[in-house]
């Protein structure tokens, strides 16, 4: 069974890989954040993760199968052959990874939705060209711990122009907050992808109830 792609997966996107959870294992972080109610997750194991492949390989069929009973989509970051091997529902890919072009014709065959990094109008402007985007991630909206390479922080004003011009549905990512969320809907975009806000949350049922009510 894959999960087919509807705008309202993205209200409450959560991010993670083993590197984001030291002393935690992935696969009860995510029971308890399926619990909570997240509506789709996207397995991110990069950076600082020691995970050998075939160790992230059996990790990511465990946390599929969570997903997949939850009914939740799971989803593979940039890495395409990973993606297929685990028969993931989506892919996301960013600029700097491979190639959107050859993802697209890769999944092409498969029941597999794309998400595409966009952080710039020129970029969302060469997205709108492309038939295969199902979303985008927009951000950083707020400077960002999770991630070092990020680019300067666009603001929600920044993202709103983004979610204006794009043609499909902007998912909102970096330094979400859950006091930023009514900020973030209102420049009109379809949810927020989120790591940090979930992974060091004291309360993850309240936290991912405002990202679904939010949006």
């Amino acid at each position: 069974m894959s999960v087919t792609f509807e705008p309202g997966l993205l209200r409450a996107y959560f991010v993670a890989g083993s590197q984001d959870v030291p002393g935690q294992g992935l696969r009860q972080v995510l029971a308890t954040m399926l619990k909570a109610g997240i509506t789709a997750f996207q397995f991110r194991d990069k950076g600082n993760s020691q995970l050998t492949d075939e160790q992230r390989l059996a990790l990511g069929s465990d946390l599929r199968v969570q997903c997949h009973d939850a009914n939740i989509p799971f989803i593979v970051d940039d890495d395409v052959e990973l993606a297929l091997l685990l028969n993931a529902d989506g892919i996301h890919v960013g600029q700097s990874d491979q190639k959107i072009q050859s993802v697209i014709k890769e999944v092409a065959d498969r029941d597999m939705f794309i998400g595409l990094s966009c952080n710039t109008a020129k970029q969302v402007a060469a997205a709108n060209k492309l038939r295969g985007i199902d979303y985008i991630g927009s951000g950083p909206i707020y400077p960002t711990v999770s991630k070092d390479d990020a680019d300067p922080a666009m603001g929600v004003d920044g993202l709103q122009k983004l979610v204006e011009q794009a043609n499909v549905p902007i998912v909102a990512i970096g330094g979400v907050t859950v006091a930023s969320l009514s900020a973030i809907a209102k420049s009109g975009a379809a949810g927020v992808a989120v790591i940090t806000l979930l992974t060091r949350s004291a309360d993850p049922v309240a936290d991912v109830q405002a990202m679904r009510q939010a949006f």
